[in-house]
């Protein structure tokens, strides 16, 4: 094994003590303002990175946050793992008996609120690549496809703080809302890695019909046997390992599993870190209490980690495209609001009104978003322009979409 210098272990500690600092004042200042932590998080990077430290003192900047170094080599490192987590996290909020139980609403919902966005989001970048910043032309059908998965995704735990926020979570129009969400993000992040198997990876052989034969296996697998198993696996970690940390270990464990298996065959990832939560927070044996102690361990100290890291990437001032942030809004906006609109009204039992408002809902991107943009951007499948357009059209959606469904249930009411 490796040793780090001296100077490296100070560096890094440092780093990781400001980022973590920041990254909770801000986001408590958010909190304040009614908005999601995640924006202050971004914020709080955007003040320490490129964006305002880097062109008002570039000297601190460079010594806070040198590349090439060892400290931001093992700060990547960092980031990585919590990415990963934040998917398991994410997946551990999909519940499979809600999506059986809404049947054919939710079908008519998640189906046109999938489809329609991914249209949209697919045949502007396809039609206009230069406008839209195309990273590589040769990669031109790829781009769309990726920019139509942008489109249809949601962000299922901004989703349901803002349905508890409206004491909507438990209403029938709640339960759809996050059932339909749920879908649209387990197909958009199948769609987004098979997408990623496309690119090709260095060190990777394998041909893309042989990756996606096995992550279909691997879904199918973990869903079925893998969450019998877990049934049978849950009662004997909470009766003879100590509580919580037996749980909390175990479920981590087969989180970086599961990541570092899809990885292996050319999928990213945070798409088997996000099915095994699927398969984990499923289990009936996998307690309320324990999901909650897994959400604040990762949402408290990886999360923000990770957000901070988000603006010390790029430049958002140098970067920012205002035409091309205001048509991703306005293409985000109206493919998943006519959609997903659209199905909730063809799948009976809601007003015009009520179904846009179940729509608004659906709109939220947030961190999921911001995590597809992240990966795409590493791959060099999108340029930092429209890296940071999508960054802007996650928060704007995710700061728009409880006062816009409080705005039509309120004049539905009314």
């Amino acid at each position: 094994m490796g040793k780090l210098l001296h100077a490296d272990v100070v560096h890094l500690l440092f780093q990781l003590s400001i980022m973590l600092l920041m990254g909770r004042l801000f986001a408590e200042m958010a909190r304040k303002l009614k908005q999601p932590a995640v924006v202050g998080e971004i914020l709080a990077g955007i003040l320490l990175g490129p964006t305002v430290l880097g062109m008002v003192q570039p000297e601190w900047f460079q010594a806070l946050f040198p590349v090439p170094s060892t400290s931001a080599t093992i700060l990547s490192g960092f980031v990585q793992v919590a990415v990963v987590m934040l998917l398991f996290i994410a997946g551990l909020e999909v519940d499979l008996h809600i999506v059986w139980q809404q049947g054919r609403q939710a079908l008519a919902t998640s189906l046109l609120g999938l489809i329609i966005p991914f249209f949209v989001g697919f045949i502007f970048p396809y039609l206009f690549p230069e406008f839209f910043g195309i990273a590589d032309k040769h990669q031109h059908i790829v781009f769309a496809l990726f920019m139509g998965t942008a489109m249809a995704i949601s962000a299922l735990p901004v989703i349901v703080r803002i349905l508890m926020d409206l004491n909507l979570f438990k209403s029938r129009m709640g339960l759809l809302v996050v059932t339909s969400a749920m879908v649209d993000d387990v197909v958009g992040w199948i769609i987004f890695s098979v997408i990623l198997s496309m690119i090709g990876k260095h060190g990777h052989t394998m041909s893309i019909g042989y990756t996606i034969g096995l992550t279909i296996t691997y879904v199918a697998l973990m869903l079925t046997l893998g969450r019998g198993l877990l049934n049978r696996i849950l009662p004997w970690v909470n009766k003879k390992l100590a509580w919580p940390g037996g749980v909390l270990s175990i479920s981590l464990a087969l989180c970086f599993m599961g990541a570092a298996f899809t990885e292996y065959i050319g999928i990213h990832a945070i798409f088997g870190a996000f099915i095994v939560g699927v398969a984990l927070g499923d289990s009936e044996h996998f307690s309320e209490r324990a999901k909650e102690i897994v959400h604040q361990f990762i949402n408290n100290i990886f999360a923000p980690l990770f957000f901070v890291s988000i603006g010390l990437r790029v430049n958002f001032i140098t970067n920012f495209d205002g035409l091309l942030t205001l048509i991703i809004i306005a293409i985000a906006f109206v493919g998943k609001i006519s959609g997903a609109g659209l199905g909730t009204r063809l799948g009976g039992g809601f007003s015009w009104r009520e179904s846009f408002a179940a729509a608004c809902g659906m709109n939220a991107r947030g961190a999921m978003e911001i995590i597809l943009g992240i990966v795409a951007l590493e791959n060099g499948l999108i340029n930092e322009r429209v890296f940071v357009s999508l960054v802007v059209m996650a928060l704007v959606t995710s700061m728009s979409s409880g006062p816009l469904m409080k705005w039509l249930l309120k004049k539905n009411n009314g």
